[in-house]
């Protein structure tokens, strides 16, 4: 029985670390379109999370976990708009960092993860009927 939850332990973390990956995405999407108000400020930096396994000394088993976020270093785009109030004495502003079509590549990559996790709770937790349903007999 410890086993599977062990199995369960670990998928679980895997839902949650699929999860929090899928909010920053999300986040990356909103701020997709968003520029500075004022010119020399930056526009929204894309984000991107970071993951690291995790020792559980109880039972001994490896589980993934986000790390942290960290800023996307790549450079921003630039527009030519000179009517922005966040426009420089030659008319152009700045872009977020953020390209649509790699988040979601990122987006589908992520909910395929949580998918398979959730495949493994839902197996796991058929498996665990079936025990008790042959106990019982």
């Amino acid at each position: 029985m410890s086993d599977l939850s062990n199995i369960l332990q670990v998928a679980a973390a895997g839902l949650r670390a699929q999860s929090s990956r899928m909010r920053v995405i999300a986040e990356n999407l909103a701020n997709a379109d968003s520029t500075a108000r004022q010119p020399g400020q930056e526009p929204y930096r894309r984000r991107v999370p970071t993951f690291d396994s995790e020792l559980d000394r109880e039972t001994g088993t490896l589980l993934v976990k986000m790390n942290g976020i960290s800023p996307d270093p790549s450079d921003f785009g630039v527009r030519f708009e000179p009517g922005h109030p966040a426009a420089d004495d030659d008319g152009y502003i700045q872009t977020p960092n953020v390209n649509s079509l790699v988040e979601l590549m990122d987006l589908r990559e992520a909910q395929r993860g949580f998918e398979a996790n959730l495949n493994v709770v839902e197996a796991s937790r058929a498996m665990l009927m079936r025990t008790i349903d042959l106990l019982r007999r």
